[in-house]
């Protein structure tokens, strides 16, 4: 009788702490499960190739129209779109306008994907009279286009993210307000689950951050918004964990709210490709000559 593996366990009823070899199938069988259907039939055609002319630039216009790129061309999705919530950079526009301009981005990110490729947008939820969860929102929004959810990630802000008072009733239960030290990375995968690597790149991960990186609370500091010349950017350290937990060396990444370069800037620094998009002219020349100076330095 062959003899079962020490390493390998199986759902039970009291959880499992161990993972390497685990059986997972009995879970996946139940109902509470949904149904995954097989790639739909544009999933399951070759991937493509970015032309080299597209490659490692900046497009000053929306991403709701990413021409330059052919279907299943690129590997992976990172961005931070817009929150609409009145900076310079932001349209005016209602939560209705607002969820359609995402979905045709989600729309057209999942067109330029590779099968197997993932998509990460990392978004904050907005306001107290009411909470606006923007996070469920573009969970729903992206499963519209195709995507299947692949897990979120925490960002504790809170050792960066300064002092607030928004307290809403001081030491009274009449109004008391949360105050969010933590934003959302929203995972998403296009159909099958695993990426695939023909050309047998490289991962770039080490063991200890792979560690650190598959555990769903992140803890690092926000970038600052004057060193920037951008009310709402991110650190460079947010793309690129994601690209480094994510894509191989040589892989393409794209950003459909460029904004001032970040994702460039971390693509570039991890070996990667990247294609951004940015309908502010003023952010483009910021991300231009951000990314200009990472490749002369």
């Amino acid at each position: 009788m062959k003899r079962k593996n020490r390493n390998t366990t199986t759902t039970s009823d009291f959880g499992t702490g161990g993972r390497v070899g685990h059986d997972s199938s009995a879970y996946y069988a139940r109902a509470l499960q949904p149904q995954i259907g097989k790639p739909l039939p544009e999933q399951e055609e070759s991937a493509r190739e970015v032309p080299s002319e597209t490659l490692d630039r900046v497009f000053c216009h929306s991403s709701e129209q990413m021409h330059e790129l052919p279907d299943r061309s690129t590997h992976l999705m990172v961005t931070s779109p817009p929150y609409n919530v009145g900076k310079k950079y932001d349209e005016d526009l209602s939560l209705d306008e607002y969820r359609d301009l995402l979905r045709r981005v989600l729309g057209e990110t999942w067109r330029v994907l590779q099968p197997g490729g993932r998509a990460c947008v990392n978004i904050a939820n907005l306001g107290r009279r009411p909470y606006i969860p923007l996070h469920a929102y573009v969970i729903e929004d992206a499963a519209t286009v195709g995507f299947v959810m692949r897990g979120e990630i925490i960002w504790n802000k809170g050792a960066g993210a300064g002092i607030s008072t928004a307290w809403g009733s001081w030491m009274s239960a009449s109004n008391p307000t949360l105050r969010d030290v933590h934003e959302y990375i929203l995972v998403f995968q296009k159909l099958p689950f695993k990426h695939a690597n023909p050309h047998n790149r490289k991962s770039t991960i080490s063991r200890e951050e792979f560690m650190n990186l598959t555990k769903s609370v992140w803890t690092f500091a926000p970038e600052s918004a004057k060193r920037l010349g951008h009310p709402a950017p991110f650190p460079v350290e947010l793309p690129r964990r994601l690209i480094e937990l994510y894509s191989f060396a040589g892989d393409v990444v794209i950003d459909p709210f460029i904004g001032t370069g970040t994702s460039a800037v971390a693509a570039l620094r991890t070996g990667r490709h990247f294609v951004g998009y940015e309908t502010s002219k003023e952010y483009c020349d910021i991300s231009t000559a951000r990314i200009s100076s990472e490749l002369a330095a």
